[in-house]
């Protein structure tokens, strides 16, 4: 597992790195996100497990309670709505939303932002 620099990874969130899983740099990954690499497959008659790397691109948000599945790239500055199941890649600077996840609308390109976390009441 990588994570970027000025990432942020919120609360209860379920990062299965077993696969491979790369986070960028300044992500924004909400609470109880769950991001599984690994699966099982219903079609095999060993009930055997598929999967593959997630790769995250750095700007990304991704919103509390999304999913993503096995195999899918999240590109730069692109957006998971809340509550999204993202089953395929998203592009760069899209934003999706969804069960499955679809395409919503764009994000803009310009992003220069550092993420810079800190704890409430410091």
């Amino acid at each position: 597992m990588d994570i970027g620099n000025n990432s942020i990874i919120g609360n209860d969130c379920f990062l299965d790195g077993r696969r491979g899983l790369k986070i960028g740099d300044n992500v924004n990954i909400g609470g109880h996100v769950h991001i599984f690499t690994l699966e099982h497959n219903p079609h095999a008659s060993d009930f055997g497990v598929q999967g593959g790397a997630v790769n995250i691109g750095d700007y990304a948000y991704v919103a509390s309670r999304a999913t993503i599945l096995p195999g899918v790239t999240v590109g730069k500055g692109a957006v998971v709505a809340a509550g999204a199941v993202v089953t395929k890649d998203v592009q760069p600077y899209r934003i999706v939303g969804g069960t499955p996840a679809r395409e919503i609308g764009d994000r803009t390109s310009d992003l220069q932002y550092a993420l810079n976390y800190h704890l409430p009441f410091q």
